[in-house]
């Protein structure tokens, strides 16, 4: 099968390369997905399970990608749930070969059915997105119905989700980002919008939520927007500055089959809008790991035609 692998992990994007590998092995409990489209993180070649198994050793070459959207070519042994020919989407394995390739091994449970209106392209942009804006919210914030969320970098990939999945939920939503992100993060249903670069952050007043994925100054600088009892979420990295009076956390996102058969719902139902801006095919994926310029919305590599 071709497959996008990585050798080098000093290479960076470089050193990713379209090459023949051998057709994945279905383990106990596991599918076999032919890849229709798939999604990827561009930090994740920095990323140890990129290029180490669970024990530590080196697994180089190794394929990256860890969102897929396919059709159930094979079942491993004791393997139940899916069936050959099924439509599905969902997580591979953080630390076994991803799903830029035209076939991958999956655990069967980190895999939902895909609707057949929903297109493998969206759907592959959905599972790390929707997974993370959902869990950080509802799992580790808890956020409930008159609250006030500020969530960051609210017109990307995560924040995007969580900014509709907010205002579902009936809290007052504030987002952040670049001027030209103001439109787009107001029409997804934040009730307003801060411009990092040309506002004070310390003008959104107090919180009951921030929700993160920026890091750094911007992560230590929202702690104290944080009120009594409230919560601050981060996906960048550990936080090192915490609220007086609440609580500070940095999580990695979990698979979850029914959240995203929920999710999927929410596609279908109109209520959930997934903002893909490229889609690029298998041969193409370095030019889609480095940009020459910002897209709005998720990179998805076509690997088949539906």
């Amino acid at each position: 099968m071709r497959a996008i692998t990585v050798r080098d992990r000093n290479a960076g994007v470089s050193g990713l390369a379209l090459e023949d590998l051998p057709h994945p092995h279905a383990a106990e409990n596991d599918v076999i997905v032919r890849v229709h489209a798939a999604g990827f993180t561009r930090g994740e070649l920095d990323w140890p399970g990129t290029w180490s198994d669970r024990a530590g050793r080196d697994r180089t070459p190794s394929v990256p990608g860890h969102e897929v959207s396919g059709v159930v070519a094979e079942l491993g042994y004791g393997t139940t749930g899916p069936t050959i020919g099924q439509r599905v989407f969902g997580l591979t394995d953080w630390t076994r070969n991803g799903s830029l390739a035209e076939y991958v091994a999956v655990e069967a449970r980190n895999l939902a059915p895909l609707p057949a209106d929903i297109d493998h392209t969206v759907a592959a942009a959905l599972p790390i997105s929707g997974l993370t804006a959902w869990q950080g919210l509802f799992d580790h914030a808890r956020i409930a119905t008159g609250q006030t969320v500020l969530i960051h970098g609210a017109a990307g990939s995560v924040g995007s989700i969580a900014v509709q999945l907010t205002r579902e939920a009936g809290a007052r939503v504030i987002g952040t980002g670049r001027s030209a992100d103001r439109a787009t993060v107001l029409e997804l249903g934040a009730h307003a919008f801060l411009d990092l670069a040309a506002a004070r952050l310390e003008d959104v007043g107090e919180v009951d939520v921030v929700f993160d994925v920026i890091g750094g100054d911007i992560l230590d600088r929202s702690a104290a927007l944080v009120r009594a009892g409230g919560t601050l979420v981060t996906i960048a990295h550990p936080p090192t500055v915490r609220p007086k009076d609440g609580r500070a956390l940095f999580f990695v996102v979990e698979p979850d089959r029914a959240r995203l058969a929920d999710l999927a719902q929410r596609l279908r139902d109109g209520r959930l809008k997934v903002r893909v801006g490229a889609v690029r095919p298998l041969a193409e994926t370095a030019i889609a790991f480095a940009p020459e310029r910002r897209i709005a919305g998720r990179t998805v590599i076509r690997v088949a035609e539906d």
